[in-house]
Protein backbone atom coordinates (compact mmCIF):
# COMPACT_ATOMS: atom_id res chain seq x y z
CA UNK A 1 0.00 0.00 0.00
CA UNK A 2 1.60 3.43 -0.93
CA UNK A 3 0.99 5.62 2.57
CA UNK A 4 0.16 8.98 2.28
CA UNK A 5 1.27 11.52 5.26
CA UNK A 6 -1.15 13.36 6.62
CA UNK A 7 -2.12 16.06 9.26
CA UNK A 8 -4.75 15.98 11.59
CA UNK A 9 -4.59 19.42 14.05
CA UNK A 10 -6.47 18.84 17.46
CA UNK A 11 -7.50 21.84 18.74
CA UNK A 12 -9.49 23.13 21.83
CA UNK A 13 -11.75 26.00 21.54
CA UNK A 14 -10.80 29.52 22.62
CA UNK A 15 -11.82 31.14 26.19
CA UNK A 16 -15.43 31.08 26.48
CA UNK A 17 -17.79 33.16 28.78
CA UNK A 18 -18.91 31.55 32.00
CA UNK A 19 -22.78 31.26 31.46
CA UNK A 20 -25.26 31.29 28.87
CA UNK A 21 -28.82 29.91 28.55
CA UNK A 22 -27.21 26.65 27.71
CA UNK A 23 -24.00 25.77 27.65
CA UNK A 24 -24.01 24.81 24.00
CA UNK A 25 -25.03 29.15 23.53
CA UNK A 26 -21.88 29.79 25.47
CA UNK A 27 -19.53 32.48 23.17
CA UNK A 28 -16.64 33.36 23.30
CA UNK A 29 -14.87 36.24 25.60
CA UNK A 30 -12.89 38.95 23.67
CA UNK A 31 -9.56 37.58 24.93
CA UNK A 32 -10.76 33.87 23.32
CA UNK A 33 -11.26 35.56 19.74
CA UNK A 34 -7.93 37.65 20.09
CA UNK A 35 -6.02 34.24 21.05
CA UNK A 36 -7.83 32.42 18.22
CA UNK A 37 -6.82 34.93 15.92
CA UNK A 38 -3.28 34.47 16.99
CA UNK A 39 -3.30 30.69 16.70
CA UNK A 40 -4.36 31.12 13.32
CA UNK A 41 -1.61 33.29 12.45
CA UNK A 42 0.40 30.56 14.09
CA UNK A 43 -0.88 27.54 12.02
CA UNK A 44 0.13 29.71 9.15
CA UNK A 45 3.02 30.25 9.69
CA UNK A 46 3.54 27.10 10.31
CA UNK A 47 2.69 25.72 7.04
CA UNK A 48 -0.80 24.35 8.15
CA UNK A 49 -3.28 24.78 5.68
CA UNK A 50 -6.88 22.14 6.06
CA UNK A 51 -8.51 20.84 3.33
CA UNK A 52 -11.27 19.68 6.00
CA UNK A 53 -12.41 21.08 8.90
CA UNK A 54 -14.74 19.57 11.57
CA UNK A 55 -15.62 21.91 14.10
CA UNK A 56 -18.63 21.37 17.37
CA UNK A 57 -21.93 23.17 17.02
CA UNK A 58 -21.48 24.70 19.89
CA UNK A 59 -21.39 28.66 19.61
CA UNK A 60 -17.73 28.87 21.20
CA UNK A 61 -16.57 26.32 19.27
CA UNK A 62 -17.85 28.02 15.94
CA UNK A 63 -16.60 31.45 17.09
CA UNK A 64 -12.96 29.64 17.46
CA UNK A 65 -13.53 28.35 13.72
CA UNK A 66 -14.12 32.12 12.73
CA UNK A 67 -11.61 34.23 14.53
CA UNK A 68 -8.67 31.39 13.62
CA UNK A 69 -9.78 31.41 10.64
CA UNK A 70 -9.91 34.76 9.89
CA UNK A 71 -6.17 34.79 11.47
CA UNK A 72 -4.91 32.19 9.14
CA UNK A 73 -7.21 33.43 5.96
CA UNK A 74 -8.39 30.31 5.52
CA UNK A 75 -11.55 29.94 3.21
CA UNK A 76 -12.53 26.18 3.65
CA UNK A 77 -15.87 25.80 4.47
CA UNK A 78 -16.06 24.15 8.16
CA UNK A 79 -18.15 20.95 8.59
CA UNK A 80 -20.16 21.89 11.67
CA UNK A 81 -21.09 18.60 13.59
CA UNK A 82 -23.14 18.04 16.61
CA UNK A 83 -21.97 14.73 17.71
CA UNK A 84 -18.59 16.24 18.39
CA UNK A 85 -20.10 18.59 20.78
CA UNK A 86 -20.73 15.67 23.23
CA UNK A 87 -18.33 12.82 21.94
CA UNK A 88 -15.74 11.30 24.07
CA UNK A 89 -12.54 10.44 22.79
CA UNK A 90 -13.31 7.15 21.45
CA UNK A 91 -16.53 8.70 19.45
CA UNK A 92 -14.41 11.75 18.41
CA UNK A 93 -11.62 9.01 16.68
CA UNK A 94 -14.16 7.30 15.19
CA UNK A 95 -15.86 10.57 13.69
CA UNK A 96 -11.70 11.46 12.36
CA UNK A 97 -11.73 8.01 10.77
CA UNK A 98 -14.73 8.50 8.39
CA UNK A 99 -12.53 11.13 6.97
CA UNK A 100 -12.15 10.91 3.02
CA UNK A 101 -8.59 9.68 1.64
CA UNK A 102 -9.11 13.14 -0.11
CA UNK A 103 -7.79 14.31 2.63
CA UNK A 104 -4.67 15.29 3.63
CA UNK A 105 -5.12 18.04 6.37
CA UNK A 106 -7.76 17.61 9.03
CA UNK A 107 -8.55 20.42 11.40
CA UNK A 108 -10.70 19.70 14.59
CA UNK A 109 -11.90 21.69 16.91
CA UNK A 110 -13.81 20.91 20.24
CA UNK A 111 -14.11 20.37 23.85
CA UNK A 112 -12.12 19.34 26.87
CA UNK A 113 -11.19 16.70 28.19
CA UNK A 114 -11.48 15.00 24.88
CA UNK A 115 -9.81 17.30 22.49
CA UNK A 116 -6.73 16.90 25.15
CA UNK A 117 -7.42 12.83 25.63
CA UNK A 118 -7.21 12.26 21.79
CA UNK A 119 -4.33 14.63 20.90
CA UNK A 120 -2.50 12.27 24.17
CA UNK A 121 -3.64 8.68 22.76
CA UNK A 122 -2.87 9.47 19.17
CA UNK A 123 0.40 10.81 19.85
CA UNK A 124 3.73 7.68 19.14
CA UNK A 125 6.33 9.65 21.61
CA UNK A 126 8.13 9.65 18.34
CA UNK A 127 7.96 13.65 17.61
CA UNK A 128 9.06 16.71 18.80
CA UNK A 129 10.21 16.48 22.44
CA UNK A 130 9.44 19.59 23.59
CA UNK A 131 5.95 19.95 22.07
CA UNK A 132 5.36 16.30 23.75
CA UNK A 133 6.94 17.63 27.33
CA UNK A 134 4.40 21.39 27.22
CA UNK A 135 1.41 19.08 25.53
CA UNK A 136 1.91 17.08 28.86
CA UNK A 137 1.73 19.98 31.09
CA UNK A 138 -2.05 20.76 29.79
CA UNK A 139 -4.35 21.55 26.99
CA UNK A 140 -5.76 24.82 28.41
CA UNK A 141 -8.11 26.97 25.80
CA UNK A 142 -6.61 27.62 22.36
CA UNK A 143 -4.36 24.98 22.62
CA UNK A 144 -3.05 23.37 19.26
CA UNK A 145 -1.35 20.01 18.62
CA UNK A 146 -0.11 19.45 14.99
CA UNK A 147 0.47 15.49 14.73
CA UNK A 148 1.19 13.54 11.79
CA UNK A 149 0.14 10.53 10.49
CA UNK A 150 0.99 8.18 7.28
CA UNK A 151 -1.70 5.90 6.23
CA UNK A 152 -5.28 6.24 5.42
CA UNK A 153 -7.74 7.91 7.61
CA UNK A 154 -9.55 4.90 8.55
CA UNK A 155 -6.26 3.03 9.49
CA UNK A 156 -5.62 5.88 12.53
CA UNK A 157 -4.83 4.23 16.01
CA UNK A 158 -3.85 4.59 19.45
CA UNK A 159 -0.29 5.98 19.68
CA UNK A 160 -1.13 6.39 15.74
CA UNK A 161 0.26 9.98 14.69
CA UNK A 162 3.54 11.84 15.33
CA UNK A 163 3.22 15.05 17.54
CA UNK A 164 5.12 17.84 15.07
CA UNK A 165 4.20 21.14 17.28
CA UNK A 166 1.87 22.33 19.75
CA UNK A 167 0.52 25.82 20.43
CA UNK A 168 -1.40 27.69 22.87
CA UNK A 169 -2.79 30.62 21.24
CA UNK A 170 -2.58 33.80 23.33
CA UNK A 171 -3.44 37.16 21.55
Amino acid sequence: MNSVSRVLVIIRHAKAEPSAATDHERRLTDAGRADAGEAGDWLAGFGVVPDRVLVSSAARTRDTWESLAEGAAYAVEPVFDDSLYAAGPETALDLLRETSDEVTTLLVIGHNPTMAFLAQMLEDGEGDAGASSAMAEGFPTTAVAVLAHDGSWAELEMSGATLRAFHVGRG
